[in-house]
């Protein structure tokens, strides 16, 4: 029995790392928000795998490497003989905010179908996490659809995470109605104060939440608001818990390492139900992945600057 499994998109971040005589050198760095969240989860204690697709390359070779060098079940990881793995180009800023450009058209992680996903995965895990990057295209939306559905049958705690990516969409309205199509079966969201606006209009946290929560009945609401911490809705409860200070280098990774975090703070618990969570688990789980978020932004990449789960908890203690 898995804590988490993840499905999507697992790809590599090609990050701008300074220059050489003039040159843009880049780092070829492991990707993909559901892998993240699996790697992030798994250096963390719990038990994850993840359902995906790469081509079949080197690229391909070093992401299944990755995922097992990190303690993720890569079982469910497929090869396509004809596609190659997926390329995202990341740009840093010197705040540390990071934009993106893509090679992904007709690209392996596209190209998963829901005949090729093992049943087992979707019947033995407590929870399955998603983003919105997989509904983009064909067959891959209907994939994902179809394992949340079979995975929620089963039991499992449907999480999502619309990761708004404007470049693969072929308009905004077209994003919005996909990422809002899955909110229905949804049991924990999380949504960054860049994506609230989009799917209801405002940037105020308790509006913003509540009308999610008014509209979907989604048992759990995590508000990620950068450095100033998370605001949590669940149902009429909310609550806030403070961001951490660090000097950033880079905010690749940063929302997925909390997700990651806070699945397995929950996993800690043995509690996998958002509606079981005690007021102070709640609390201290949405802080704890404050602090892991943090740790991420404070040097550069996603996957490899994740903290494990020794030095979360060293952080911890100098934090409380």
């Amino acid at each position: 029995m898995k804590d988490i499994v993840t499905i999507g998109e697992i790809l590599i971040d090609l990050t701008n790392s300074g220059t050489e005589n003039g040159i843009p050198v880049y780092k070829a760095n492991p990707g993909g928000a559901p892998a993240n969240v699996a790697v992030a989860a798994a250096r963390l204690g719990a038990k994850t795998a993840f359902i995906g697709k790469v081509g079949n390359d080197f690229y391909g070779d070093f992401l299944k490497k990755t995922l097992e060098d990190n303690g993720v079940d890569a079982c469910g990881m497929l090869t396509d003989e004809t596609a190659r793995t997926t390329l995202a180009v990341v740009s840093v800023a010197a705040s540390g905010e990071r934009s993106f450009s893509f090679y992904r058209r007709n690209c392996a992680d596209t190209l998963l179908d829901s005949v090729e996903i093992d049943p087992e995965l979707l019947q033995n895990t407590h929870f399955l996490h998603f983003g919105s990057v997989s509904l983009t295209d064909e067959p891959s939306r209907s994939a994902t659809v179809y394992a949340d559905r079979e995975a929620k049958k089963a039991g499992a705690t449907v999480t999502y995470d619309p990761n708004y990516r404007d470049k693969l969409w072929n308009s905004e309205a077209e994003a919005v109605e996909q990422m809002k199509s899955v909110l229905d079966m949804v049991d924990i969201l999380k949504i960054s104060d860049e994506e609230l606006p989009l799917l209801t209009g405002t940037t105020d946290p308790e509006k913003g939440t509540k009308q999610l929560y008014d509209t979907y009945g989604i048992p759990l609401i995590l508000l990620t608001l950068g450095p100033d911490g998370a605001h949590f809705r669940r149902g009429e409860e909310t609550g806030k818990a403070e961001g951490f200070n660090v000097k950033v280098a880079d905010t690749n990774g940063a929302g997925d390492t909390f997700f990651g975090a806070f699945l397995s703070q929950m996993a800690a618990l043995g509690i996998y139900r958002p509606q079981e969570l005690g007021a102070q688990q709640l609390f201290d789980s949405v802080r704890t992945a404050n602090l892991a978020a943090s740790i991420t932004t404070s040097r550069h990449g996603a996957i490899p600057a994740m903290p494990d789960k020794n030095e979360l908890a060293a952080k911890l203690g100098e934090v409380n």
